[in-house]
């Protein structure tokens, strides 16, 4: 690659404020196309029943495609047509269109999903499916699974361990965490690509910061990814910010989960990139009862919408307390206990039934704070997002060294 990254990265900046303009133009361009084919939606949040067209992140995502298709060979121009290139990087060039495959398949998918309305078991096998690419990429060019120990474990394992293949399951169980971690925090104007906006925001910080270290490379590397991603994204944004005019769909969320999953893993910061998805860990380990259905969980847990304030309130899953298993029973108890969610009991034409507010981060913002605009909403969860982000860099650049030699 070039000796200094200037120029590519600029070339790549360039085609990223081309594709923000492009992605801002082609979403109304295409409203039409979608409400014809019955691609769209009703706002439930909202008084107005106008169909919104959805799967407006496969008009980023090509965007996204297109720029980087463009870009391939400017890394390798030196190689190809000048004389400063010894060998042929081609482990570098196999990295590139190795993840542009996973991406585009994961692109495909998430639109499939979108049509189809796939369940949630599908919605675990397709990013497993989309990261075999990436694996068989980090398999035949790096195929280190060596890690280091943290320092409170080197008496028990040593200070390096093999962890073999254990290590692509967790690479592949990383792409499917994080495009369903974006999926299941959802439901509210922006708040999809608002989250995935501050996250890529923080990724291009920590490549930026990390470009004068000794994985330059590396580093440059993920900024080709997440610079044209930050302002295709941004122009979607722009679309679905309250009030929103378009859903994004599933296609952005595997979109931008595999995005991120790519950088991560080729990267080589696969645990700081964890590290910026603190909000979506804490809204993961909350949903786990109703994500395995030990507490029963409706299609949609997005809050519920009351017109005569035009607040939205919790939304509530209902069920019979019969229904539950001991371990449903014990953790809903618990849950209550501990003023994670709110419950209410009651008896109806049918005997007893048992309300349990939505196991969500979006509904446990609501608890905390009372009914609150939409827009307030979105706004107070990214701030979320964003300190998450600072608690990330602060656990990075100083925590670490309670764990970490550096």
């Amino acid at each position: 690659m070039w000796p200094l990254p200037a120029v590519p990265l600029l070339v790549n900046l360039l085609g990223s404020l081309g594709g923000l303009v492009a992605t801002v133009t082609l979403i109304p361009a295409f409203r039409e196309h979608f409400v014809a084919a019955r691609l769209c939606g009703v706002d439930l949040n909202k008084a107005s029943r106008q169909p919104l067209p959805e799967s407006q992140g496969v008009i980023s995502g090509a965007v996204f495609l297109i720029i980087l298709f463009c870009f391939i060979p400017v890394p390798f121009l030196s190689c190809l047509v000048g004389e400063q290139c010894r060998a042929f990087p081609h482990h570098e060039f196999v990295a590139l269109i190795g993840s542009l495959l996973a991406i585009c398949c994961m692109i495909f998918l998430g639109f499939a999903d979108d049509v189809l309305n796939l369940r949630w078991r599908h919605k675990l096998l397709l990013p497993t499916m989309a990261s075999l690419p990436l694996l068989m990429v980090y398999f035949t060019n790096f195929g280190n699974t060596t890690i280091v120990v943290p320092k409170p474990f080197r008496m028990l394992l040593g200070t390096h361990l093999d962890l073999g293949i254990l290590y692509y399951v967790y690479m592949g169980m990383l792409a499917v965490f994080c495009t369903n971690a974006i999926n299941i925090l959802a439901g509210i104007n922006g708040l999809e690509a608002g989250q995935s906006l501050v996250i890529a925001a923080s990724i291009i910080t920590f490549n930026i910061i990390e470009l004068n270290g000794d994985y330059r490379d590396d580093h440059t590397f993920s900024l080709y990814f997440m610079i044209p991603f930050f302002f295709t994204t941004l122009g979607l944004l722009y679309h679905n910010w309250y009030p929103s005019r378009v859903f994004v769909g599933d296609t952005f969320c595997y979109f931008a989960g595999m995005t991120f999953a790519v950088v991560g893993i080729l990267g080589h910061f696969s645990k700081t990139m964890l590290l910026f998805f603190i909000p979506q860990v804490l809204n993961f380990l909350y949903s786990l009862p109703q994500l395995f259905h030990v507490i029963p969980c409706p299609r949609h847990r997005l809050p519920r919408f009351n017109r005569e304030t035009g607040k939205l309130e919790m939304s509530y899953s209902r069920f019979k307390p019969k229904s539950l298993s001991p371990l449903g029973a014990s953790i809903l108890k618990m849950s209550e206990r501990l003023h994670f969610v709110d419950v209410h009991r009651g008896v109806d034409k049918d005997g007893e039934y048992v309300e349990c507010s939505n196991m969500t981060l979006i509904n446990l913002v609501i608890k905390l704070i009372g009914p609150t605009p939409e827009r307030a909403l979105t706004v107070l969860l990214l701030l979320i997002q964003v300190a998450g982000s600072i608690v990330a860099f602060s656990i990075r650049y100083q925590l670490v060294r309670l764990f970490y030699d550096i």
